[in-house]
């Protein structure tokens, strides 16, 4: 095998493409900076305890794990920041109010999360911690919406979903630990003849409601039919409503429900959303309500966020423009050295001529040209 082939589902990021990417995360950090998140930045490599406690299995199958040289003890290479950032707010900064926080870093998979999905994804995400209201879900649905339409020019749509609905069924069985996750697989799945195998020995309300679980999805009506097939649980209905006070405050994008969605980590406890553009073959955006995230770390308090991958919003943002730039000789005169040094600090993009090479440049429209008219170095349009 030749020395640079690189593992599957790994690669080089190339100049146009890493352009395009540092350009999106520089907007998307600016976006949440406007909201007011402040940015932390999370080690790539922690303690194993620290990095998986809580989190559930499917983030702990998707760690790479190693021994530290120094310690002897496991650690980990991230795959998720969120646990991170929770540990971040309960355990480092521990204030008594609102925490708002933003981040952006390479995570890695031991497996693709897609067929071609890369292993190695540029995490960003948002979080609120400290605010158990609907008022944070909804402050980071729309942050989450206004940085795709930063970047993506085609429609949005959000889907809704909502894990205590499931977790008010599961409670009225007796199923074991191993067959909940069976019947978190059969409901992703929508297999509905897995379910009553399952749930053969559960309440036949219960059972049944499960079952129609994997029928409910669509639009606002499914909120609706929802209450009439569902069994009158009080948590049920406290998300049903939530859902629906969700929607109502969603302007200018489509707005759909899952109730049997329960895609990604095993940390989330409310409502959750996934963030759909036109175009792009997954959701952009995961995020939702986790409000035990913390509670490994001492401090058990209310948490929502979302989190996405830079490098596949890359794919379906709008291509990028090539930069403006101006074509300069290289030169000792001191003229022509202090006329570029002038035009970059004024935030223009010089490129220099290399004596008897002429610059193979992707990335830059040369449009104009430094040039020595009348004893003076000037800007002439090419």
């Amino acid at each position: 095998m030749s020395a640079w082939v690189l593992p599957d589902h790994i690669a080089d990021v190339l100049p146009s493409e890493a352009r395009h990417i540092e350009e999106i995360r520089r907007n998307l950090l600016d976006m949440a900076r406007c909201y007011g998140y402040e940015l932390v930045m999370p080690p790539l490599l922690e303690h194993l305890e620290s990095l998986l406690t809580g989190t559930g299995e499917a983030l702990d199958l998707q760690t790479f794990k190693l021994v530290d040289q120094i310690s002897g003890r496991m650690m980990g290479l991230r795959a998720d920041s969120t646990p991170q950032v929770a540990r971040i707010d309960a355990h480092l900064l521990n204030r008594p109010g609102v925490t708002r926080l933003s981040y952006c870093g390479p995570v890695l998979h031991t497996r693709p999360a897609a067929p071609h999905a890369t292993r190695e994804p540029l995490q960003l995400g948002a979080e609120i911690y400290g605010h158990g209201g609907l008022e944070a879900d909804l402050e980071i649905l729309e942050l989450a919406l206004d940085s795709l339409r930063s970047v993506h020019p085609g429609a949005l749509s959000v889907d809704l979903a909502d894990v205590r609905v499931v977790n008010a069924l599961l409670a009225e069985t007796q199923l074991t630990t191993q067959q909940t996750a069976e019947v978190h697989a059969a409901l992703a799945s929508k297999d509905t003849s897995a379910l009553a195998a399952l749930t053969a020995q559960a309440p036949p309300a219960i059972a049944t409601a499960l079952q129609q679980l994997t029928g409910l999805y669509g639009d606002a009506s499914i909120l609706e039919q929802a209450r009439r097939v569902l069994p009158a649980l009080p948590a049920i209905h406290a998300a049903l409503d939530q859902l629906q006070w969700l929607a109502s405050h969603l302007e200018g994008v489509g707005v759909s429900f899952d109730l049997s969605d329960l895609r990604g980590y095993a940390y989330y406890t409310g409502a959750r959303f996934a963030v759909y553009a036109q175009g792009a073959p997954d959701a952009l955006v995961r995020g939702g309500r986790y409000d035990a995230v913390g509670s490994v770390f001492g401090r058990k308090r209310p948490a929502v966020g979302f989190s996405l991958d830079i490098k596949a919003l890359a794919l379906a943002a709008r291509p990028p423009v090539l930069r403006a730039a101006i074509r300069a000789p290289w030169g000792e005169d001191a003229a022509l050295r202090q006329s570029i040094a002038q035009l970059r600090a004024a935030g223009e993009t010089v490129v220099c001529v290399l004596p008897g090479h002429e610059s193979d440049v992707d990335e830059f429209q040369c449009d104009r040209e430094l040039v020595l008219r009348d004893a003076a170095w000037c800007v002439t349009a090419l």
